[in-house]
């Protein structure tokens, strides 16, 4: 028996709900001739009119509904689920102000409760997110939320907290937003394909503002690809509008490609307001690359009227604010509600137009009022990875503070904001998180995996992936914010200083290299050069790595002397200037932009027998009041397949009484974890690697897989002092231009006061011998920056093996 036009409309708007848009266009088809029903008719053509709209017809669709509405003889409810699907259709097309009479007349018009008033809830609660209404927004989910339980509508709930997640993102709150769509995803998931993709587009941007570019682009490209396939024009459209915003924070030219053909397809779809918002990252990304023939002001204005008449109002003010970058108007007037991101850029924009005029004082104060906002957006979170990545927001605010400060010649200037680059990413105190099994099941998962997909790019693997997801979604939520550290002044740095310690703080400003130098009694700046720096910088890092893996014979030879000539040029141009200007200090703390991340300092000749070290910022070092623990017990684990772990264990281990050592079977993740939660100083020798796209994927190798990054961040009680006798783990990745995250960090972060480790590969036998005279050292008592140092004269190895944190 043939199905009746109400069963055939059924099928097709379920179908439609899961996107299967061709065999929902088959059912609706066939139901529209099955009647002559009015009212059925017109909700036939309210879901082929969505069907249209999601497969880039969105005139014909809108055409359809408007033709709906006007036939005789309809029902006040049917009016109303029609009216609502228009309302739902101008949404996505960007016209905000009509969608929103004709979805709030819908739900007027349907009864309280119902699963099609809840549906219209959350169109409105779009309109409201795109206006940046929060609290009308976050109001209609919740209500469609109740209905959607209330009639147990498990598919339509998932979007709608998914939905919730998305206006916590628009709020700043990242770790709800990433917690509520990750919960989300997978009954969204398990609807179709498409609903993953859709999910994934939103997730994307939450990685995005995070930070985390490189996962946010990759999964950009990919639902973009996913939406082409299946003719969705329209979230084609969305995926490379986002994708071209994220590329505006590190390749314009890029970003400016994917902008002008997200716009093209908007203005091919009649989507007014989205392609105005294409076009207004096209123009930013046109005005950053600094053209010959910039964009001129009535570019700007007439983007910014597109943008207000769709509704997007927040957009057109950051437009507006671009604009007075070049024109040099009148600064438009921003709500006390507006958005975190939004008045950051208010200030980007008052500094840097400060600063082009000379007003390098008043540039400063904007830079710094802007850095203040940052600081207490960062306030809600915990987790390092975050910390470190939102201060991409900050970026030039920081460079812009940065060339006034180096402008001022004033070293206490200077300093405070050598601090403020510095301290930007640590400056909130975690709080531990407890232990959790699932994020530990999940770790040893990712362990095994690893180990199956070793030779090949372990990351793309989807069960990777989505393992990855949840450990960080998990490690955000858990591990909660603390108290703030306080940030010193010059003053308050040079009394707490020793007689013979001096501070080395390098500032990086874009253009040029410059160091503050300060004892106790003394403060000054000091001009190095930077392209000469650059120069000796390009091919160091394959110089130490060939230099630490060839033995014997002519090449060598060759390698040596141009590591050597590297070395000597950075002595002479980065290092000696400064020692020079800190007059008879012998000890040094050093803090360096990200720009320098790389270089082994313990290797410069100046360095030779000088205990320092290389902290995360002259605040923290001064900063830490936790006393430093006397050492009286020590651990050591060798991995697998290190030709002389063993022996380098075994060595360092004599020099203490009791001391516990992992090898073998017994050096498993848990064990090695456990380990450092007991002892004083953990002694790690073991193959290391530097996972650049996500440092706290780095790790170590042990017998049953990796030690990740978040296994560090879970210990409880971390050792007081680390050796890190793997290859690369003391290497960090530059986030940001001014912020640098790495294994060290990680270790930091858990808790550790001092963390030596090496940036570049170092020769077993010579790290054998070292460490173990350095083991001698803090045996005995000595600091270890001091210990290294003696270390290195004792043996009178040269190896790039340096302190981090605490070491003085």
């Amino acid at each position: 028996m043939p199905l009746s036009a109400v069963e055939l409309h059924q099928r097709g708007v379920d179908a439609a709900n899961s996107r299967r848009f061709a065999q929902a266009r088959r059912a609706l088809t066939a139901a529209s001739t099955r009647t002559e029903d009015a009212d059925l008719r017109a909700r036939i053509d309210g879901t082929m009119a969505y069907v249209l709209a999601q497969t880039g017809q969105p005139s014909d669709a809108e055409a359809l509904s408007r033709e709906a509405l006007r036939r005789p003889g309809l029902s006040a409810e049917t009016i109303a689920l029609v009216q609502g699907q228009l309302g739902t259709l101008l949404m996505h097309g960007g016209r905000l102000d009509e969608a929103l009479a004709l979805l709030t007349a819908a739900i007027d018009g349907l009864d309280d409760g119902s699963i099609e008033r809840a549906n219209c809830l959350m169109s409105r609660s779009i309109v409201a997110m795109q206006r940046h209404r929060l609290d009308d927004c976050t109001t209609d989910l919740q209500h469609a939320i109740t209905a959607y339980e209330a009639h147990g509508a498990d598919e339509p709930l998932a979007e709608a907290r998914h939905n919730l997640g998305y206006a916590a993102l628009l709020g700043g709150d990242l770790v709800t937003a990433l917690a509520l769509m990750t919960q989300s995803r997978p009954i969204l998931a398990a609807t179709s394909d498409l609903a993953a993709a859709i999910s994934d587009l939103d997730r994307a941007e939450v990685l995005r503002d995070a930070g985390l570019t490189t996962e946010a682009e990759e999964l950009l490209g990919a639902v973009a690809v996913q939406f082409g396939v299946q003719r969705m024009r329209q979230a084609r459209g969305e995926a490379e509008f986002h994708l071209a915003r994220s590329l505006l924070r590190h390749d314009v030219a890029a970003a400016e490609r994917a902008a002008a053909r997200a716009s093209r397809r908007f203005a091919a779809l009649g989507s007014e307001g989205w392609a105005a918002r294409a076009e207004a990252v096209r123009l930013e990304a046109r005005l950053r690359a600094r053209p010959k023939t910039p964009p001129v002001a009535e570019d700007f204005m007439r983007t910014a009227a597109a943008l207000t008449r769709g509704g997007f109002r927040t957009e057109a003010a950051a437009l507006s604010l671009t604009a007075r970058l070049s024109d040099g108007g009148r600064m438009p007037r921003l709500t006390a509600d507006a958005p975190t991101p939004l008045r950051l850029r208010a200030q980007e924009v008052r500094a840097a137009r400060a600063f082009a005029a000379g007003r390098d004082a008043e540039a400063r104060r904007f830079a710094a009022e802007g850095l203040d906002l940052l600081t207490a957006w960062q306030q809600s979170f915990g987790a390092l990875d975050l910390q470190a990545s939102v201060a991409m927001h900050g970026t030039e605010l920081v460079f812009t503070g940065l060339a006034a400060a180096a402008r001022s010649r004033v070293p206490e200037v200077l300093f405070e904001w050598s601090e403020r680059a510095r301290h930007l990413s640590q400056q909130v105190a975690p709080v531990r998180p407890p232990h959790d099994a699932e994020l530990s099941a999940d770790l040893a998962e990712l362990r095994m995996l690893r180990a199956d997909l070793a030779g090949s790019d372990w990351t793309t693997d989807a069960r990777v992936r989505e393992l990855r997801d949840r450990v960080r979604d998990r490690q955000w939520s858990m591990t909660g914010a603390g108290g703030s550290r306080e940030r010193l002044g010059l003053a308050e740095t040079q009394s707490q200083l020793h007689e013979d310690t001096a501070v080395l703080a390098y500032v990086y400003t874009r253009t040029a290299l410059l160091c503050v130098v300060v004892t106790r009694s003394t403060a000054s700046i000091v001009e190095l050069s930077w392209p000469r720096i650059q120069s000796a910088l390009d091919g160091l890092r394959a110089d130490l790595d060939v230099s630490a893996l060839t033995r014997g014979g002519p090449m060598a030879q060759v390698v040596v002397r141009s590591l050597d000539e590297r070395l000597r040029v950075l002595d002479e141009a980065l290092l000696s200037p400064a020692v020079a200007a800190a007059g008879g200090a012998t000890r040094f703390a050093v803090t360096a932009p990200g720009i320098l991340a790389g270089i082994p300092w313990a290797m410069l000749p100046g360095m030779t027998g000088t205990p320092f070290t290389l902290a995360t910022s002259v605040s923290r070092w001064l900063g830490d009041t936790t006393p430093a623990r006397r050492t009286r017990t020590a651990g050591f684990a060798a991995g697998p397949r290190v030709a002389r772990a063993g022996e380098e264990v075994q060595r360092a281990a004599d020099a203490w009484t009791g001391a516990t050592i992992l090898d073998g079977e017994e050096a498993r993740v848990s064990e090695v974890t456990g380990l450092a939660e007991r002892v004083d100083v953990l002694h790690i020798a073991a193959h290391g690697r530097h996972a650049v796209d996500n440092p706290l994927f780095s790790g170590f190798e042990l017998v049953d897989g990796t030690l990740f990054g978040y296994d560090v961040d879970l210990i409880s009680r971390a050792p007081d002092t680390v050796v890190l006798s793997a290859c690369e783990l003391g290497r960090s990745s530059v986030r940001w231009g001014e912020e640098a995250l790495g294994m060290t960090r990680v270790w930091l972060h858990a808790g550790t006061r001092c963390v030596i480790a090496a940036p570049v590969v170092v020769a077993d036998d010579v790290a054998c011998e070292l460490l173990g005279a350095v083991h001698a050292e803090l045996a005995a008592g000595t600091l270890p920056a001091e210990a290294l140092a003696s270390a290195a004269v004792s043996t009178g190895l040269t190896a790039p093996f340096q302190c981090h944190g605490s070491g003085l």
